[in-house]
């Protein structure tokens, strides 16, 4: 105890006994702090005294003056330096009283001072100074693209490197689902990590280079000294900040990893649900990635407006006023597109049609090439590409093709009409012989015919054929009534689609030459004049 008593009594002595440091105003020539000026002259400052001394010297250096600098006495406590008949300063007595030292001796120091200074910053203003200047500042930028160059270098090492023992761990430990998912986020965080690392350093390079740049000629020094006081401020500001945001900023950066994590499992549950993975009852796998995007929009919105108090400047009346300003533009702007939205979202529940479907929206007919929110692109046989509107589609009567045709068969049916001269059973067998010789036409169940309707001139007969193919339809039914067409030819029988009647051989009309019978002969039905 006696021992520490005495070494607390010896160090209060010791700090007592140093004489505080010297208070003033420095006078500056290129950054070079050359003396204080402690006491006002008159009316101006200290710091006036010294901006205007500074400012003197500065254009002494760079006019090159090296002349002596004279010490003149004017009496009445005050003395004056010169360097030819160019007044610098002055010195009075309250100067020498504050430096504590006589009037003269401290004229004569600063006299010296100011010679020195003047003879250094004169030799900077000389073309050799100026080309030296300039050989370091391209050396210094050479140097900074070097240190760029080898920083890409490495990082592409470093990220193949991290790359390569994630893969080699992963593979021996037989990583797979969510735990590989998480092993590829923490890969990608620590090339985060490393981003953030190398862009503050470059950052930090790059500032006293521009700062070193600067300084190196007298006509920018000044901007040197401002800019690097700048990026101290800032970068001391933003620090600052950081510092002060870090325990509200703690709950924001906790609550966005769960949520982005929450919403990666979330996406993967809906995945396995569409792929038929898992068997969920009340979602579909045509509704699982549509229910996954809407859950995702809730949950955002949710996280939010939980963390939106948290947020920097959260609690101002700018950000509020923004919020609002912001909320009004959507509500006014976005009507139609709400209602569109709307109608996908109920449209996507409702099921009408799937992707690839052949479906015909009013007037539309074509193959569901897209489903959005907002609108619903479908291609025309003639491969034009229509977008329509979600509450258009909500609107309209919507017919499917395709649904059924997957499971039971799409009837495709054409009506042709057959004189009553040939037998009906005849007709029959022709139209189904043509379906089953028609390509995507289905031999199970069979094609059957119905008799429409009696005419004056012909029974109308409706063939009735099954295809599990509806994109095809235009090209099935051009097949198909190819088809009627050879069997009718080749069974001499005349289709009277369009009807007609004609006092002639309707054969010879309607039935290729080289497909009638070989024994044909024309009926004969003539009127002659009779003979006197």
């Amino acid at each position: 105890m006696p021992r520490l008593f005495l070494l607390l009594l010896f160090t209060a002595w010791f700090a007592g006994g140093q004489a505080p440091p010297p208070t003033g105003v420095p006078v500056r020539l290129q950054n070079e702090t050359l003396f204080l000026i402690q006491r006002p002259a008159g009316p101006i400052t200290a710091e006036a005294r010294a901006e205007e001394i500074g400012t003197r010297l500065e254009m002494l250096a760079e006019r090159g003056y090296v002349e002596p600098v004279e010490v003149r006495d004017f009496g009445s406590g005050r003395s004056a330096l010169f360097v030819g008949e160019v007044f610098v300063l002055s010195v009075s007595d309250g100067d020498a009283a504050a430096a504590g030292r006589e009037r003269g001796e401290l004229a004569v120091d600063w006299a010296a001072i100011v010679e020195k200074a003047l003879k250094k910053g004169a030799k900077r203003f000389t073309w050799v100074s100026f080309l030296l200047a300039s050989l370091q500042a391209l050396a210094a930028w050479a140097l900074f693209i070097v240190i760029l160059w080898l920083i890409k270098r490495g990082f592409d090492w470093v990220t193949t490197w991290i790359q390569g023992k994630f893969n080699e761990l992963t593979r021996k430990r037989n990583v797979r689902g969510l735990n590989l998912l998480l092993w590829e986020r923490l890969f990608l965080f620590i090339l985060l990590l490393i981003k953030v690392a190398t862009g503050i350093f470059l950052l930090f390079q790059f500032s006293l280079l521009v700062s070193f740049t600067f300084g190196l000629f007298p006509a920018t020094q000044g901007i040197s000294l401002s800019l690097f006081e700048y990026f101290r401020a800032t970068f001391g500001a933003i620090g600052t900040s950081v510092l002060d945001y870090l325990p509200r900023g703690g709950f924001v950066v906790i609550l966005a990893m769960i949520t982005f994590y929450g919403i990666r499992l979330m996406k993967l549950f809906f995945q396995a649900i569409e792929r038929g993975d898992i068997d969920f009852a009340k979602i579909t796998p045509e509704t699982a990635t549509p229910t996954y995007q809407l859950l995702r929009i809730l949950v955002i919105l949710f996280v939010l407006v939980v963390a939106f108090p948290y947020l920097p400047g959260g609690e101002s009346d700018a950000f509020k006023g923004i919020s609002i300003f912001i909320g009004v533009l959507l509500s006014l702007g976005s009507g139609s597109a709400m209602g569109n939205i709307t109608s996908g979202v109920i449209i996507t529940y409702m099921r009408p049609f799937r992707l690839g479907d052949r479906v015909r929206i009013g007037d539309t007919i074509g193959d569901v090439i897209t489903k959005g929110l907002l609108v619903t692109r479908v291609r025309t046989p003639k491969n034009v590409e229509i977008v329509v509107p979600n509450a258009t589609i909500l609107s309209s009567q919507i017919v499917n093709y395709s649904s059924l045709a997957r499971e039971k068969g799409l009837i495709l049916h054409t009506t042709i009409t057959i004189g009553y001269d040939v037998p009906w059973r005849q007709v029959h067998e022709l139209l189904k012989e043509a379906a089953l010789a028609t390509p995507g036409i289905l031999a199970d169940p069979p094609p059957f015919v119905l008799q429409t309707a009696l005419n004056d001139w012909h029974v109308s007969y409706e063939l009735n054929a099954h295809t599990d193919d509806a994109n095809r339809m235009p090209v099935t039914y051009s097949g198909l009534h190819e088809n009627i067409q050879e069997r009718f030819n080749a069974a001499g029988v005349e289709i009277m689609s369009p009807s007609f009647y004609a006092l002639r051989d309707g054969n010879t009309v309607t039935i290729p030459e080289n497909q009638r019978p070989a024994d044909y002969k024309v009926p004969a039905f003539r009127v002659e004049k009779p003979v006197e």
